[in-house]
């Protein structure tokens, strides 16, 4: 399949998707807004399944790529800097990343069905899985450079990436639904400061 192929399909779904939900667009659907016929979107994709799988994938560069997330040289990015300032780094680009237009448009249908449809429940988990994963690695090379102090690096990884996690689901509440009441703004900062502070060196 044609890499331009590939992202019109996936484009056309991530419209259909962002506009229907997840569950009400079928494979029909995608073809005739492609303009091609449902067997050739066969061809292109095994099952809707693959296809919502695929678009997760391709999305996440994408964004990956616009937000200048790339391959980490930990040495190169520790010099010079305090712990804060790394987990600021780290956090804003992940936040970067996800706050790409099409990854955003994604993220809401996802988040949105994940309870009632186990296509968006598998990719919610894989994404945290990834961030987990990712997190892990960061904690071992700052206790290696010794940045911060974990008693369990694995655990607090757990913790922080969930807490990231959860963070980012509240800004995303709050703008959705438009919230009038005072929130605080340095959540995030105040929790990052906190962090540092738990285990330091």
């Amino acid at each position: 399949m044609s890499d331009t192929r590939k992202k019109e399909i996936i484009m056309a779904t991530l419209e259909l998707t962002a506009n229907k939900g997840l569950g009400n667009v079928s494979m029909n659907m995608i073809a005739d807004k492609v303009g091609i016929k449902k067997p050739s979107l066969y061809n292109h994709f095994a099952s809707k399944e693959e296809l919502v799988e695929t678009m997760y994938q391709f999305l996440r560069e994408e964004a990956k790529k616009n937000a200048n997330v790339g391959a980490i040289d930990y040495t190169a990015i520790f010099a010079g800097k305090s712990a804060l300032k790394i987990l600021k780094m780290m956090v804003g680009g992940y936040f970067n990343m996800n706050q790409q237009e099409h990854m955003l448009n994604f993220y809401k249908v996802i988040y949105s069905e994940r309870s009632l449809n186990p296509m968006a429940a598998k990719i919610v988990a894989e994404e945290t899985d990834k961030m987990i994963i990712a997190t892990k690695q960061l904690f071992y090379a700052m206790e290696v450079h010794k940045l911060l102090h974990f008693t369990n690096p694995d655990m607090s990884a757990v913790s922080f990436a969930m807490t990231i996690h959860g963070l980012m689901d509240y800004e995303l509440d709050q703008s959705n639904g438009k919230c009038s009441y005072e929130t605080d703004k340095n959540l995030l900062d105040d929790y990052l400061k906190w962090f540092c502070e738990e285990n330091a060196v």
